[in-house]
C-alpha cells in the first residue's frame, strides 16, 4: 500500500503531466479534458492512450469533438449502463417479435382447427364424389397452409433463440467489463469489495475459514519515474499474471488500487494462504524485466505481501486492517517477504497512516 505522502507525489505527477499536455496543445482546462488526459498519464486505459496517440499522429492536433468522442468511449460513467441498456432493449425486442409470432401461429391454429370442424360437417352432408373431392383438396390446401405457416414459425425461433444468444454473450462481456480492471484483467476493486463482503458472511454462515491477501511492489515509483509509465504498466501486468497464476479457481484476484493487488481465499486455513502468497512472491522476483522497445534490461521486481485470516465477529473493514497491518510489517522489515498476523514483528503494531513503497 503506498504511503499518503508517496501517493501525493505520484498523483502530482500524473495532473503535471495532464497538465502539461493541456498546455502544450493549447486546449481548454476543462474537467473532461483534464480527466482524460490525467488517465492518460496513469495509464491504466491502454486502449484510451492507443486512441489518443493515434489521433494525434494522424491529425496533429486533437479537437473539441474527438476529445467528446473519447471521453464518452472510454470515460464516461454512464457507458456502461448504456450499452446493459441497449442490449437489454434490443433482447425485449427479440422476445416481443417472438410472442408475436407466437399469437399469430395460435390464430392460424384456431382458424385450422375450425377448418377441420367445417369440413367433417360438411363431409357428413356430402352425397356425391364432386362435393367429397372438393372438401378434400380444401382440407389439404388448408394443410399445406398450415405446414409453411409452422415452418416460418420454427424458422423464425430458431433465429430468435440464436440472436438472443448472441445478445447474452454481450450481455455478459459488458457485465465482465464493468467487473474489471482494463490494465491488469484481474477483478476490479468494484468486484472485490462486493466478493469480499459475500465471501465473509458466507464464511460465517458456514463456519469456514477465509483468509485475505494484500500486495504491494516494492519501489513501484522508482520504476516509473526512472522508465517511464509504460514500464510501470509492464510491472504491474507482470505482477497481476503471476497473481494469477497461483490462485485456485475460487479464489478472487483483484487489482486493489494503483501497484496493490488483493485476493481472497475463500476455505484456506492461515497456514495454506501463506504458502500461496509465498509462491507469488517467488513467481515475480524470478522474472526479469526488460524493455520492449530496446531490449534493455531493467532488473527484478519485488513484492511485499500482508495476510490475516478471518475471525469471529469479522467486518470487511476489519479483515483489511488487519491484512494492512502485515503488509506494512513486510515493507517495514525489508520487504520481498510474507508476513502474517501470527508474526513477532506484526503483533501490536498499528494499522498504519502512511505506508512506504
Amino acid at each position: 500500500m503506498t504511503g499518503h505522502a508517496d501517493e501525493h507525489e505520484r498523483t502530482m505527477a500524473f495532473a503535471d503531466i495532464a497538465l502539461g499536455q493541456i498546455k502544450a496543445l493549447r486546449q481548454a482546462a476543462t474537467p473532461r479534458n483534464y480527466e482524460v488526459w490525467y488517465a492518460y498519464a496513469t495509464g491504466y486505459h491502454p486502449s484510451l492512450n492507443q486512441k489518443l496517440n493515434e489521433t494525434l499522429q494522424q491529425n496533429g492536433t486533437l479537437t473539441d469533438a474527438d476529445l467528446d468522442q473519447i471521453y464518452e468511449a472510454f470515460l464516461s460513467p454512464s457507458r456502461l449502463t448504456e450499452r446493459i441498456d441497449k442490449v437489454g432493449s434490443q433482447v425485449m425486442g427479440e422476445i416481443e417479435q417472438v410472442m408475436a409470432m407466437i399469437d399469430a401461429a395460435a390464430g392460424s391454429a384456431n382458424s385450422y382447427t375450425e377448418s377441420l370442424a367445417d369440413m367433417t360437417e360438411k363431409l357428413g352432408q356430402s352425397k356425391d364424389r364432386e362435393g367429397l373431392r372438393a372438401i378434400v383438396e380444401s382440407l389439404v390446401q388448408t394443410a399445406k397452409e398450415m405446414e409453411v405457416s409452422n415452418q416460418k414459425l420454427e424458422e423464425r425461433l430458431n433465429a430468435s433463440k440464436q440472436e438472443i444468444n448472441e445478445l447474452q454473450v454481450n450481455l455478459e462481456v459488458v457485465r465482465t467489463e464493468s467487473l474489471t480492471d482494463p490494465l491488469t484483467q484481474l477483478a476490479n476493486r468494484k468486484y472485490f469489495d462486493t466478493s469480499l463482503e459475500r465471501s465473509i458472511a458466507d464464511a460465517h454462515a458456514k463456519n469456514e475459514p477465509l483468509s485475505l491477501m494484500m500486495t504491494d511492489i516494492d519501489h513501484f515509483k522508482n520504476f516509473n519515474d526512472s522508465f517511464g509509465h509504460l514500464t510501470g504498466d509492464q510491472v504491474l501486468r507482470l505482477v497481476a499474471m503471476s497473481v494469477k497464476q497461483n490462485v485456485k479457481g475460487q479464489d478472487t484476484a483483484a487489482r486493489y488500487g494503483g501497484e496493490e493487488f488483493a485476493v481472497i481465499l475463500p476455505n484456506t486455513v492461515l497456514r495454506s494462504a501463506i504458502t500461496v502468497a509465498d509462491h507469488i512472491r517467488r513467481a515475480v522476483m524470478t522474472k526479469e524485466l526488460m524493455k520492449r522497445s530496446t531490449g534493455e534490461h531493467l532488473g527484478r521486481v519485488t513484492i511485499s505481501i500482508g495476510v490475516a485470516t478471518l475471525r469471529k465477529g469479522d467486518t470487511v473493514q476489519s479483515l483489511i486492517e488487519r491484512t494492512d497491518t502485515c503488509l506494512y510489517s513486510a515493507k517495514r522489515h525489508g520487504r520481498n517477504r510474507v508476513m502474517c498476523e501470527t508474526d513477532p514483528e506484526v503483533s501490536g503494531v498499528a494499522a498504519p497512516a502512511a505506508q512506504v513503497a
